[in-house]
């Protein structure tokens, strides 16, 4: 199995949770336990996909499920580097107007603050 893997960084305003590899059936719970230990009253994250190079249907039920979860306690979640198979699932099932994506991931964690 190809290695995964998740990073966290929080600052005042925003979370942002980086997953590289590939997000499936056995990868979903390390980004899962990830989500859950977002802090307390954080309303914003940012999960960065730029390093995902394949997602199935259980990556795809997680982004919706995050999704859901965020917006039911005021929060947002936003998508970025999503590359051409994860969007291309996205379109398929309809899901991708659902989320607000953006392209680039240069000022997310590590970016010196």
């Amino acid at each position: 199995m190809p290695d995964f893997t998740v990073t966290v960084a929080h600052d005042a305003d925003e979370t942002v949770i980086a997953a590289a590899g590939e997000l499936d059936m056995s990868t979903c719970p390390k980004v899962a336990e990830a989500i859950a230990a977002l802090p307390a009253g954080n309303t914003s994250l940012r999960l960065d996909l730029s390093g995902i190079s394949f997602m199935d249907s259980m990556g795809l039920n997680l982004l919706l499920t995050l999704r859901r979860r965020l917006e039911d306690s005021g929060g947002r979640l936003v998508l970025t580097g999503v590359h051409q198979q994860p969007s291309g699932l996205l379109r398929l099932t309809g899901a991708y107007s659902l989320f607000d994506i953006t392209e680039a991931a240069d000022n997310l964690a590590g970016s010196g603050r």
